[in-house]
Order: C-alpha cells, then structure tokens, then sequence
C-alpha cells in the first residue's frame, strides 16, 4: 500500500514539474503586455470597416460623347510641319481620298474627299467620307488637323478624327483626338490611321487617306491666225 502511494506521489510531483516547464515557456514567447494585451480586440474604428451604402450609385444615361478624346499626351500648337523626308511629303501632298474600312467591301460603297494644303510653313488636312452603301446612308466620318511632322512612312497629324455611325452611340459621333499617326508601309499609296479602333464600340475603323496621281494637264497648241 505504501509502494502505491509512493508511485502516485511520483506522477503528482511530475506532472507538476511539466506544468511548470509549459508555462515558463509560454511565459518567455508572450510579447509585453501580457496575452490579454496580444489577443485584445482593436478598438473600432470611424472608418474601417465602412458602413454599408443606403443606395447603389446612380448612373448617368445618355451622357454625350461630343467631347470624347483618345488618351493621348496633349501638346502645344503646331505652327510648323516638321519635314524629315520630302519624298514622303512630296507624296502625301497628293493625298486625294478618305476609304472607310468599315463600310468599304459593301457593294455601291465610294471614297471620300480629302485636302492637304500648305499654308505657309503649316500643312493642313481636311476631309471628309459620306457612306452611300445601301442601309448605311447618313454615315460618315471625317479628319480635320495641322500635320505636325513628315518621316519615311509616316505623317503625324494633330487633330481629331470622327466617326458617326447610326448604330453607336444613337449616331453621336465618336471621336479619336490628339497627335494621331498614319503609316505607310512599302510601295503602298496608303496611309492609315494607327489610333483607328473607335472609342466607343472598339472597332477597327480602317480609316485610310490614298494618293491620287494628279491629273496631268497637257497645254493646247496654239492654232496659227488665219489671214
């Protein structure tokens, strides 16, 4: 009897050693302040977490896209067009006609008229494209910008181009504004706009401007006066 209380005796004074091992332990891995000061709640707060809305935000219909713009960097004016290669400016000063791409494989589709003058030291460019193929009349689009600078292959105009297309927008036109850049590339006779994808519906445009060989006007002979 007295061998089964000294073994019991034992375990008690053991179990007490590991108790006291475990909380000296946790005691040296408790931060300052105690485990009360750790696993306290954090005192609310007037912002975090927010309340929730009374309403979901309205929304604007039908806000006018008149004044809608690409992203693209604003610059002063131009008062020069810069001329980095003249076989290129020699040639995009015979730029004749607007091809629209969206509407161009549509049986009975034409180009459009464009113009590119020199005023001065300034190019200007202007023009614009009526769609006449069947279900699409009263569309157009247009160009209307001073030429910023001419290089191999490209012509970097400052201004805006608009299209107006029934269907987008309830038929206001959308704009793409800014320096915007017509490349060509090779022997082709065409410059497209590279910034073409229309704002408001994200479609390729294809708006091209296409040299047209002038029309050579050969002089009349002058016919000798008859006595």
């Amino acid at each position: 009897m007295t061998e089964v209380k000294a073994t019991a005796m034992n375990r008690f004074l053991t179990s007490i050693a590991l108790v006291g091992l475990f909380t000296t332990a946790a005691l040296a891995q408790t931060p300052p302040g105690g485990p009360a000061a750790s696993q306290a709640p954090q005192p609310p707060s007037s912002y975090y977490p927010a309340p929730p809305p009374l309403q979901a935000p309205s929304v604007q219909q039908g806000v006018p896209t008149t004044g809608l713009s690409s992203p693209l960097p604003a610059a002063q004016k131009v008062e020069r067009t810069e001329i980095a290669a003249d076989t290129e400016a020699q040639l995009f000063i015979d730029a004749r006609k607007i091809v629209w791409g969206r509407y161009a494989k549509i049986k009975g589709a034409k180009s459009g008229d464009v113009t590119v003058t020199r005023q001065g030291n300034l190019w200007a460019v202007k023009g614009r494209i009526d769609s006449v193929a069947p279900g699409t009349e009263g569309d157009w689009a247009s160009i209307d910008g001073v030429v910023e600078r001419i290089s191999a292959g490209i012509v970097q105009i400052r201004g805006e181009v608009a299209f107006r297309v029934a269907k987008v927008e309830k038929g206001t036109p959308c704009k793409v504004a800014g320096t915007l850049t017509f490349r060509r590339s090779g022997k082709s006779q065409v410059w497209r706009l590279a910034e073409g994808d229309n704002p408001c519906d994200g479609t390729r445009e294809g708006f091209d401007l296409v040299y047209e060989k002038p029309v050579e006007k050969k002089p009349v002979p002058t016919q000798p006066k008859r006595s």
